[in-house]
């Protein structure tokens, strides 16, 4: 079993390892016909986000680190109700539609989105998940990169239409030396990777066609029957979606955000991206031209393609256990979508050679850039990324990751931590399991263990200010109350939320909170100083979160307070930007000077 899981490890680095040269030969250069995506589209949830993302791809393009001779774009959710990957996917169609009229219907076109709050890993809200550093590359790569570099083969081997992904998961995959992948078949393609049925009930899992190989190959073109999303394990057996691991002989069957399925197991193919053709893409924009505005949520998978395969029912339109939130039209809505692809084939390319991974939570974060994951050894991630730092601490197969950081030699930073984009001095201890995001922190400093930090610069009234969000790495921030009497079932770094107003000196009142006020969270609770300098505001907030470590009081009475909420909203891009390319300026600059001296 741990030779199969080695042999596939080394598959799957070697596998990308290629892709990433391939991509790293394109950055800066003009690609030619055929060679790379025509359109590479990004969705942003608002107006704000849409700028961000904006303003980011501008540095990387002027930085000549993309490809060149490529649309980029950025296309924002209209105002209003929530719609969703699916909705958001209706109306990057019809910004295509109108940028392009019947232009669109000869490009390839990648769509990604991005265009979540990214709650669960808040270092990426203020300039999105797409562009979350990873710890490897020079300059470091960002997940947009990582996409682009991972789908490298794509382009060539695909028909005119539009691949769609997630800006948070990332696919390894392995196939033969002559073989790729290709999206030429009319309808939907998906990927499909082997899965534990415990991932499955997470995830959309396809009942294939029986087919009669003989063998399993890394590569395989199937037919789905019908696709379940977010399925129970009951169902995945009802509906006959579980294989047995024992065909599989010759390699380990592990899916990557699990420990890996024994021989003789059951497993389930479990979905990640998906194609369509021009043709099922017009389809689906006569269809959001026909309803107009949308004033519910849509899921690109759990929506699209369960209308899919010749097993395909209408029941799941009536089944709202996996929906955030249920709007009155959603059932008819997604009756309209089933009625309008039923029919529409689901083709799967079977990749028994791949591993699934998703970074979009602090826990999934940290497990894999800090631990002896094999997504680290897979993707050849670097404990010290692009940095300025001396000593990289060990222990028990963990370690630290600093990215793209200057940090002092006599700073501290224990195991399982990661640290990105921040300047720490020489008295600064980072605890254990912590995130250290844009921060700069100058005189002595404590961060406890299992800490979240990270600072965002702010554009108040015309003036540059800065607040830094500080909680507990496993806090929930969407959990939410509709009351004020209900706040003491949040917890704040593991503590009553009501205990820590008390350690803070303020008073639960609707002025408390921002936004909604009969949704109640540590997500709009107004509880993080607003202050004049960088480093003023990451001290003052982990004197809030030492106070609640140690029970002691520290009152935020005399400073302005803002929400997570509030900040995105004042967030000043351009200078957090600035700020991370003068530590790239200054990094590049001492490697130089290193590089002098040493010849």
């Amino acid at each position: 079993m741990a030779a199969a899981n080695a042999l596939l490890g080394v598959a799957l680095r070697e596998a990308t390892q290629r892709k990433l040269q391939r991509f790293s030969e394109l950055r800066g250069k003009p690609v030619a016909a055929g060679e790379f995506w025509d359109i590479v589209a990004i969705t942003a949830a608002d107006e704000k986000q849409e700028l961000a993302y904006k303003q980011q791809l501008s540095e990387k393009l002027k930085k000549k680190e993309l490809p060149l001779g490529v649309q980029y774009h950025v296309f924002v959710d209209p105002a209003g109700a929530k719609i969703g990957n699916g909705g958001s996917t209706l109306c990057a169609l019809r910004c295509l539609e109108k940028l392009y009229g019947d232009k669109w219907n000869s490009f390839t076109i990648l769509l990604i989105h991005s265009g979540g709050y990214s709650q669960r890993l808040p270092n990426a809200s203020a300039l999105g998940k797409i562009f979350t550093a990873l710890p490897f590359g020079n300059p470091i790569y960002q997940m947009l990169e990582l996409k682009l570099a991972m789908y490298i083969d794509f382009p060539s081997h695909m028909k005119p239409g539009i691949l769609v992904t997630c800006a948070d998961d990332i696919e390894l995959y392995s196939v033969g030396e002559c073989e790729f992948i290709r999206f030429d078949k009319p309808g939907f393609t998906a990927l499909a990777h082997p899965s534990s049925l415990t991932v499955g009930t997470t995830h959309g899992v396809f009942v294939l066609e029986p087919f009669n190989y003989l063998a399993y190959k890394d590569l395989e073109y199937r037919c789905c029957h019908r696709f379940l999303h977010k399925p129970s394990i009951e169902q995945m057996h009802h509906f006959n979606a579980v294989c047995r691991a024992g065909n599989f002989s010759h390699q380990d069957m592990a899916g990557g955000d699990t420990t890996p399925l024994k021989l003789e197991s059951e497993y389930v193919y479990t979905d990640s991206l998906f194609y369509m053709d021009h043709k099922t893409a017009k389809k689906l924009l006569a269809f959001h031209e026909k309803i107009g505005t949308l004033n519910c949520e849509i899921d690109a998978y759990g929506d699209f393609l369960q209308a899919l395969g010749p097993g395909a029912t209408v029941e799941y339109t009536r089944n709202t256990s996996n929906v955030t939130k249920e709007e009155a039209e959603l059932t008819d809505i997604r009756q309209r979508i089933f009625h309008l692809l039923k029919g529409t084939s689901l083709n799967v390319v079977v990749l028994n050679k791949s591993k699934f991974y998703h970074i979009g939570t602090t826990e999934e974060y940290l497990f894999h850039f800090t631990s002896e994951s094999s997504l680290k050894s897979e993707l050849g991630l670097q404990s010290i990324a692009f940095s300025i730092f001396s000593t990289t601490p060990k222990c028990s197969g963990n370690t630290s990751c600093i990215i793209q950081s200057i940090l002092d030699s006599g700073c501290s930073v224990a195991t399982g931590s990661v640290v990105e984009y921040s300047r720490l001095g020489p008295n600064v201890s980072v605890g254990e399991n912590c995130i250290v995001s844009g921060c700069s922190v100058i005189t002595e400093a404590v961060l406890p263990a299992d800490s979240f930090v990270c600072s965002l610069s702010l554009k108040m009234n015309g003036y540059l200010k800065y607040s830094t969000m500080a909680f507990g790495v496993q806090d929930n921030l969407k959990r939410n109350v509709k009351t004020l009497s209900d706040i003491k079932l949040l917890q704040f770094f593991g503590v009553c939320f009501l205990s820590c107003l008390n350690i803070w000196n303020l008073k639960v009142t609707e002025e408390l909170f921002s936004g909604n006020k009969t949704c109640l969270s540590l997500w709009n609770a107004r509880i993080f100083p607003a202050c004049s300098s960088l480093s003023d505001s990451v001290t003052t907030s982990l004197k809030m979160l030492n106070a609640v470590r140690n029970k002691s009081a520290f009152s935020l009475n005399k400073y302005k307070l803002l929400s997570i909420e509030e900040m995105l909203i004042y967030k000043d891009v351009e200078d957090m930007i600035t700020y991370r390319e003068q530590i790239f300026l200054e990094i590049t600059l001492n490697r130089k000077q290193f590089d002098l001296e040493a010849s």
